[in-house]
């Protein structure tokens, strides 16, 4: 089994000694790993990130990071990179000189720093922009600017809070690219904290999805987008259907969904008949009904959104809410306010257990 390289261990902050902020975390990352912190304002994901930064003192609990502890060892000791949305770069300093800062801090040779500086704007190409001022960068030149200023140093972990937020989509995807690309290159330990779960999607090794002050699942992005283990997961990252079901013939794979009648699911021989749970099932599961298909349902159309590629269906199957995705040429020609057949396969599913 691989060494952790980052190891959170039964970490806790309260700010009045009565409420917990962060309520017992327990996280391992290995080296190198890309982990996103993913959550809603106040779950607990900026509050991990600043204890681990030294920001803010655990009240519980240790850090560990390559099997020593960091827990009372002061932010500027801690050797760590760290990248904020607002970029915090110095403005009367030219981009060259905000990469050289953290070297001359360590009182590296100039002749050295200024090489080390020189090829860390390179790699985040901006080597051209050397001699300009933040004032004159684009605000995605700025963020690569503080990214190769984090990175210059060789830090032990790579912390990044929602660095992207002030950008436009366009940028901000792009942008996505360029700093995995970068964090593989090098190598780096990485925390990224964000609440735009296609941010997570897209740049992670693994996601740890964080609720009222505590992890609710730690896994890579298909798994929780595809498995997630309670519904806050599943309504929090990505659209989804969750159905209200009661098992019929658990060890057969069959269940009943109220407007919607028999289904088939995945097995279950752990259940019994008569035991609730909840069926997740991502819009774009569903399709347009096809003879033989494992599940279908009729579903009135109340809503038809259109993306260009695909459509999303907002409606109901029986009084059960349910949402659709489909292609967009699939979607042609069908009209709020009329009735549609739709089918999914069993193993589409996702069974949450009943709380």
């Amino acid at each position: 089994m691989t060494k952790p390289y980052l190891e959170l261990k039964n970490l806790s902050k309260s700010y009045d000694g009565r409420h917990r902020a962060l309520d017992s975390v327990d996280l391992t990352a290995a080296k190198g790993e890309f982990i996103t912190f993913l959550g809603p304002s106040g779950s607990g994901k900026t509050t991990t990130l600043m204890l681990i930064a030294g920001f803010e003192a655990a009240t519980e609990g240790e850090i560990l990071v390559d099997g020593v502890s960091i827990t009372r060892v002061p932010p500027h000791k801690r050797g760590i990179g760290i990248v904020f949305q607002n970029y915090a770069l110095f403005p009367h300093r030219t981009a060259l000189q905000n990469v050289l800062f953290p070297l001359q801090m360590r009182k590296l040779p100039k002749a050295q720093a200024t090489e080390k500086a020189r090829a860390m704007l390179a790699l985040v190409g901006l080597d051209r922009f050397a001699d300009r001022h933040p004032r004159e960068m684009s605000g995605g030149q700025q963020q690569r600017v503080a990214l190769a200023r984090a990175l210059v140093f060789d830090p032990a972990l790579l912390l990044l809070d929602e660095p992207l937020g002030a950008l436009d989509k366009n940028l901000r995807e792009n942008l996505q690219i360029e700093i995995k690309r970068i964090q593989r290159s090098l190598g780096v330990t990485t925390i990224f904290v964000t609440h735009d779960q296609s941010e997570a999607m897209a740049m992670s090794d693994r996601i740890v999805v964080f609720e009222g002050g505590r992890i609710q699942q730690a896994g890579t992005p298909l798994e929780i987008y595809d498995r997630p283990v309670n519904d806050f997961v599943a309504r929090f990252v990505g659209d989804s259907n969750l159905l209200p079901l009661r098992f019929t013939d658990p060890a057969a794979g069959l269940g009943e969904i109220p407007g919607i009648g028999a289904v088939r699911i995945p097995a279950q021989p752990a259940h019994k008949p008569g035991q609730a749970a909840t069926l997740l099932l991502r819009p774009e599961v569903l399709g347009l009904a096809q003879q033989g298909a494992e599940n279908t349902c009729r579903m009135r159309v109340e809503t038809v959104v259109h993306f260009g590629d695909s459509a999303l269906l907002i409606g109901q199957a029986g009084g059960t809410p349910l949402r659709a995705r489909l292609p967009g040429h699939a979607a042609q020609g069908i009209a709020e306010n009329t009735d549609i057949g739709l089918s999914w396969n069993a193993a589409a599913g996702h069974l949450i257990p009943a709380d």
